[in-house]
């Protein structure tokens, strides 16, 4: 596995991406509130066939490829996954929190990620698989991600605007120092935890896939932080955490850093489980 070269070819990816969307595009309604464009799947096109050929031996599994779903049953070692356009809505509504995203999956395991930003021009990368995490600000030299936790008492939580419809309520009884605010794509929601800019991500939906979470989660994990339930169960990449048809993980998912769930957790366990 060549990181340069990959790291290379998302970002070049990406750039595709935002000349196409300057160009026009079209939009078409997968289900309620699930949008595709023609650029996703001309992103995810150039990714399976380049994945495929680097990798002809793993499962190349993506979002806007419906027959490569049923690679999930044949319990391959190793599952590459590709979300060409995660945050579909702001790349629609011309926003700017939208990441091209790829992740490895080895025996179960997220290892590796790469999660770009074509609007900054920023990649993020890493996993156990190198031990480390980078990030590449306008194609420049990658550098070495400092971890740096948020200070103990900050409370800056991320929330979907949906969930924060149905839940922030709730959520503000019983941590009414909570302050929440949202991106656009998972995986870039995702980063603000891992860079500090926010004490943990709560995903209530239960609507999040695989293509959505490995390369994230294999980042957040190399960071050290913690990925789980509201039980406090890590998050599972095994077959039977997951919808065989949709590739949709069954757990809610709490991504922070291990302080911060300490203190909210459980509070967010006693009014949230509640409602589920």
């Amino acid at each position: 596995m060549n990181v340069t070269e990959i790291s290379q070819f998302i970002r070049q990816t990406g750039q595709k991406g935002k000349q196409l969307r300057q160009k026009g595009f079209q939009v078409v309604e997968k289900g309620p509130g699930d949008y595709v464009t023609n650029v996703d799947r001309a992103l995810d096109a150039m990714m399976v066939e380049q994945l495929q050929t680097w990798f002809p031996h793993d499962g190349v599994i993506s979002e806007e490829n419906p027959n490569s779903v049923g690679l999930w049953l044949q319990a391959l070692p190793r599952y590459w996954f590709i979300d060409p356009i995660d945050g579909t809505s702001d790349f629609v509504s011309n926003r700017e929190h939208y990441a091209v995203m790829l992740g490895l999956l080895e025996n179960g395991r997220p290892t590796m990620g790469w999660i770009y930003a074509p609007e900054s021009d920023l990649l993020f990368y890493g996993g156990t698989a190198i031990a480390s995490i980078f990030a590449s600000d306008r194609g420049s030299m990658p550098i070495q991600i400092e971890i740096k936790p948020p200070a103990l008492g900050e409370f800056k939580v991320i929330l979907s605007e949906k969930d924060e419809e149905r839940y922030g309520d709730a959520i503000l009884d019983v941590i009414p120092e909570a302050e929440f605010y949202s991106l656009g794509s998972f995986g870039l929601k995702v980063m603000e935890v891992v860079c500090g800019n926010a004490a943990v991500y709560i995903y209530l939906n239960r609507r999040v896939k695989l293509w959505d979470t490995v390369g994230p989660l294999a980042i957040a994990r190399a960071a050290g932080l913690v990925c789980c339930d509201l039980a406090g169960n890590p998050i599972s990449f095994e077959p039977e955490a997951i919808d065989a048809e949709t590739l949709t993980h069954h757990q809610i998912i709490l991504v922070g850093w291990s302080k911060s769930l300490e203190a909210l957790r459980p509070k967010l366990a006693e009014i949230l489980n509640l409602r589920f």
